[in-house]
């Protein structure tokens, strides 16, 4: 333990002293937490019991908007108006009535229950059905403690205006509940004796005191609500107090906000809107938890990692000091170095882990030297048709950092002449140096280096362009004009010559390999009629007893028609025709088999569940199976037509699926639009879909952004909201789901060119 002394005295020494100085700070916060805690809790308590108030106070802002709504209804009015004949009702208009109030309830849940008495009808209307007796719908709801004559009288026979009855028993259809109940009368101008109508609003207790549930679930205790009166509207919680003998209590403040009264602490709001008294008691015992719990914390911290701490430290400066040893150990073992006498350990390490540094870069530096192998190697894979889809060209083009620079060109093979039949050293090397100087030459000419080596004497180089050139001589002209300049430049600087063969202009990516064996069919033939110079593909014309449909190729058809490509199937069928017909001679029996062949692929892409659920799979069985192919021409296009019905039915599939998601989405918004907290997030949650994925389908659908839609939805509803001119404008873009009036004033004016007063301004004049 010699060579830990040292170590340990130094670890030991500077872990006391951060014990200590926690040990410290925790015993001053537990002096100070009380008080904090304290409040903390009261700032927050009166900031909860104020937000349940606020609350409280909107909804029966919104119940008095309520009977406003009625007040002004003409519907409502024409009845209130109307004069009663014997039996006779005015049915449609009582229908009327029933539908508007249906949907009040879904918006507020203070409006779940509530009546609307018509008095020279006799009748009494709830939210989906209508009581021609007044004494029927007694006989499902009513006060456990009046009459049906005191309901009358004081219920249905008096005057209200914006009367609140406090805290009552009801039966309601055979429950017993508490209510608070809310009275109007209608029109808003009636003073005295009855009054045509009557809206009565009955208030669930419960639902009231789910307001009040923030401060209880947090601290337990009680809430309670009172109005100026001293009646109960709501109450919640245990141990509430007589409030009666709270108030006579001289000990106890009335106008106080908070203040301790026995083991509670009482926090008192006023209302200044109907007088009501908002009081919330919080045991002592729950308010000083924290504190209590950082003491016990502190002391029990502090006693365990004092007790502890020589333990700790011993074990933690043979645990440090370990790894140190054992990577020493390991650079020893793998590097033979075993003196280090005259060093330490660390610099040991730091000799070491240098060359290891150097390494490192060297073998970076060797990746990056075999990038250009690895890029040969992609133009090698794409020329032999390995790569078959256009997602897995670009997916290896990416990998090998590379492309082809444009989606259209030529493939072109040059052949270095006058080493036929030789193939000695002298000759591969001088054949090498070859290849090497034509390509730096077309590289200086050019300026692009798409060519990669096939076998020891032929160059293959690839013309790419961003539009297609198929038949235009342009571009023709600038591949002869560039070639004929590096003939000219290898033979009088090198005095090398080389032959030039190039397939048919590919429209397509993964129409590349098609191009290099047109370019070979062609150097072949250039070969064995002995041409010289550029020899193009349509400049020969090959006899063939076969007909050319190799797998990749059908295998590149049967995926563009599961991708719905209509275009890119399309060509390949052309494809396929033209190099069985204008670029070859096929036998009537070959030409028989090749139609065979398409047939067959169309057959077996039939068999996959989208076309046999399509509805038209007999159909296009039938039409597939008699394809005659006498008329060449006529098969081409029966071959094209019937493919594009199929693509057609696989973009039909996707866009009845990505429909029904965009409607959805759409749905979504239109019930949510007003929720300021609405996010990508929660679309995506609501649809069941990644949010990456609607971004960019609904992107796709519709042509717009996801947020620019919903920032139309919110705008058309402040533009209905402002031509009602029943809201302000901090009213109007809370309602909208904007957290602030300024950003709803900003998103108004860069979607309608105008400020939100101006245009409500305008509709007004």
């Amino acid at each position: 333990m010699k060579k830990f002394n040292s170590v340990f005295r130094r670890f030991l020494v500077s872990y006391i002293v951060i014990l200590i100085i926690p040990s410290i700070a925790g015993f001053l916060s537990y002096h100070t937490s009380i008080s904090v805690t304290e409040k903390l809790s009261i700032e927050n308590s009166v900031m909860q019991l104020q937000k349940s108030k606020e609350l409280l106070e909107r909804r029966m802002a919104e119940v008095e908007g309520f009977t406003r709504q009625l007040a002004i209804n003409p519907d409502i009015n024409v009845l209130m108006n109307e004069k009663s004949s014997g039996e006779q009702t005015n049915v449609y208009g009582i229908w009327r009535i029933l539908r508007s109030v249906l949907t009040f309830g879904q918006t507020n849940d203070f409006l779940q229950q509530f009546y609307i008495y018509l008095g020279n009808y006799n009748v009494i209307l709830t939210p989906g059905s209508a009581y021609v007796r007044p004494e029927h719908f007694y006989e499902s709801f009513r006060y456990e403690d009046q009459s049906l004559a005191e309901w009358r009288q004081t219920i249905l026979g008096q005057t209200h205006r914006s009367e609140i009855m406090p805290l009552r028993q009801y039966n309601n259809r055979g429950t017993i509940t508490s209510v608070v109940t809310y009275m109007q009368s209608l029109p808003l101008d009636s003073f005295s004796g009855s009054s045509p109508a009557i809206v009565v609003v009955t208030i669930d207790e419960k639902t009231i005191t789910n307001l009040l549930t923030g401060i209880t679930d947090k601290y337990g205790g009680w809430t309670q609500i009172s109005d100026a009166g001293g009646r109960t509207i709501a109450s919640l919680g245990t141990g509430v107090p007589d409030m009666q003998a709270l108030a006579k209590d001289a000990s106890f403040d009335a106008d106080k906000t908070s203040q301790f009264y026995k083991d509670d602490l009482v926090i008192t709001i006023h209302s200044n809107t109907n007088g009501w008294v908002y009081r919330s008691g919080i045991p002592r015992h729950a308010l000083l938890e924290y504190a209590n719990q950082i003491k016990f914390i502190t002391w029990t911290i502090t006693g365990i990692a004092i007790a502890v701490g020589l333990f700790v430290g011993l074990m933690l400066a043979y645990r440090n000091s370990m790894p140190i040893h054992k990577l020493v150990s390991v650079v020893k073992e793998q590097f033979g170095k075993d003196d280090t006498t005259e060093r330490n350990e660390y610099d040991f390490l730091h000799g070491n882990i240098a060359e290891m540094i150097r390494s490192s870069n060297q073998l970076e530096s060797e990746l990056r030297r075999q990038l250009p192998l690895i890029r040969d190697a992609f133009l090698k894979r794409l020329l032999s048709g390995e790569l078959q889809t256009r997602e897995e060209i670009f997916a290896a083009a990416s990998q090998a950092n590379t492309g082809i620079y444009g989606h259209s060109g030529f493939v072109c093979i040059l052949q270095v002449q006058g080493y036929t039949g030789m193939d000695s050293v002298e000759v591969l090397n001088e054949l090498h140096a070859a290849r090497l100087l034509l390509k730096q030459a077309l590289l200086d000419i050019a300026g692009f280096t798409l060519t990669t080596d096939w076998g020891s004497d032929r160059i293959v180089i690839v013309f790419a362009s961003k539009e297609a050139e198929t038949g235009n001589t342009i571009g023709r002209d600038e591949i002869a004009s560039l070639l004929d300049q590096l003939s000219k430049h290898a033979f009088a600087e090198y005095r090398i010559t080389f032959i030039a063969a190039l397939g048919e202009a590919f429209a397509s990516e993964t129409e590349v390999s098609v191009s290099y064996e047109q370019a070979k069919q062609t150097m072949d033939q250039a070969l064995h009629a002995d041409r010289k110079g550029i020899v193009w593909f349509e400049e020969t014309r090959l006899e063939s007893a076969t007909y050319y449909y190799p797998l990749e190729m059908e295998l590149r058809l049967i995926g563009t028609i599961r991708a719905g490509e209509t275009e890119e199937t399309s060509r390949i069928v052309r494809t396929v025709m033209s190099l069985n017909t204008e670029q070859r001679e096929l036998s009537v029996e070959m030409w028989q088999q090749l139609a065979g062949e398409l047939k067959g692929t169309l057959l077996k892409l039939l068999d996959q569940k989208s076309f046999m659920e399509s509805g038209m799979f007999e159909q296009l069985k039938d039409r597939i199976i008699a394809l005659h192919a006498t008329d060449k021409r006529s098969f081409q296009a029966e071959i094209e037509e019937i493919t594009g019905v199929m693509c057609s039915i696989v973009v039909s599939r996707k866009n009845d699926g990505h429909t029904r998601i965009i409607e959805a989405i759409k749905t979504y918004i239109s019930g949510h639009f007003s929720d300021s907290d609405l996010t990508l997030y929660r679309v995506a949650e609501a649809v069941e879909r990644p949010e990456k994925y609607i971004s960019q389908l609904f992107k796709e659908v519709t042509g717009s952004n996801l947020s620019d839609y919903l920032e139309q939805v919110r705008m058309e509803n402040a533009i209905a909201l402002l031509r009602e001119n029943r809201y302000t404008v901090d009213e109007i873009s809370s309602r909208v789901g904007y957290n602030s009036s300024h950003s709803f004033r900003r998103a108004f004016k860069r979607v309608t060119g105008v400020s939100p007063s101006s245009y409500r301004q305008t509709v007004e004049g």
